[in-house]
């Protein structure tokens, strides 16, 4: 069973930085196109970035792009995003995502609980 354990959220003033783990179990982290979404209160939950299997390729959302980066360590079974240049509407809970298949923006099969990352201004 493949199992997502998001960390690294917290509370931060605009313009500052967070970086987001993700640790993936249960599977061959390198078999998984991974993904991070997010949700804030009363939105839907939108794509935010992807990353292809050996770190190679990846995608952003625009709203994120130049600020936000993605990378992975399959070593260590674990996905990042570092977001710099935090601003308030970055605000939101972040979950990470894994699927076999090249989905980008489609469905994945397996998610995180999500963690809280939250930007004052």
């Amino acid at each position: 069973q493949v199992q997502l354990v998001e960390s690294g959220g917290g509370l931060v003033q605009a313009g500052g930085s967070l970086r987001l783990s993700c640790a993936l179990s249960g599977g061959t982290f390198s078999r998984y196109f991974m993904g991070w979404f997010r949700q804030a209160p009363g939105k839907e939950r939108e794509f935010v970035a992807a990353i292809d299997y050996s770190g190679s390729r990846t995608y952003y959302a625009d709203s994120v792009k130049g600020r936000f980066t993605i990378s992975r360590d399959n070593a260590k079974n674990t996905v990042y995003l570092q977001m710099n240049s935090l601003k308030p509407e970055d605000t939101a809970v972040y979950y990470c995502a894994a699927d076999q298949q090249r989905v980008v923006l489609g469905k994945y099969d397996y998610w995180g609980q999500g963690t809280q990352v939250t930007v004052s201004s």
